[in-house]
């Protein structure tokens, strides 16, 4: 990685899986600027970082398979969301991103309308200061899609309106 010229690097050279893993000073992030990301390029890269409290802004439009799967894991004070601006997702991209984040009280907008399997997995699992869930405006579904997305989101009031009217298997498995 060039320091210098990282705002082009490609995540395809360039893997950042598990990077600050178990940092747990860690209090701010680094910048990603990477708009077209590769498979597993940020998987776990602030897992258990425990003292981060802001995430880095996420440019993203093309999304990888689980390319920000279990990102911030256990990031126990994170405390805002980053904007995800993918319209169309890749398998497993949004996996566990945000499990355990237990002081995250907003979740970040969810724009997309085509989903693919595994993709919201688990993405708020124990996330227990989210009081509402985001929109959800999806009607193409996949298997498995929203998967455990906000089990264990004990202050969660509301659900979300689940415009889909074809199902697949799995999609709404103990949603909550």
């Amino acid at each position: 990685v060039d320091y210098e010229n990282y705002a082009t690097v490609s995540t395809a050279k360039a893997r950042f899986c598990y990077l600050f893993e178990y940092c747990k000073s860690l209090t701010s992030a680094p910048e990603l600027p990477a708009t077209t990301l590769a498979d597993n390029c940020y998987h776990g890269m602030f897992w258990n970082c425990t003292s981060l409290t802001v995430a880095p802004e996420l440019p993203a439009t093309t999304l990888a398979e689980s390319c920000y799967e279990s990102m911030f894991y256990n990031c126990t004070n994170l405390t805002t969301a980053p904007e995800l601006k993918a319209t169309t997702l890749a398998e497993s991209c949004y996996e566990s991103m945000f499990y355990n984040c237990t002081n995250l009280t907003t979740a970040p907008e969810l724009p997309a309308t085509t989903l693919a399997e595994y993709c919201y997995l688990q993405m708020f699992n124990g996330c227990t200061s989210l009081t509402a869930a985001p929109k959800l405006p999806a009607t193409t579904l996949a298997k498995n899609c929203y998967y455990e997305m906000f089990s264990g989101c004990t202050s969660l009031t509301a659900a979300p309106e689940l415009p889909a009217a074809t199902l697949v298997n799995w999609c709404y498995y103990r949603m909550f």
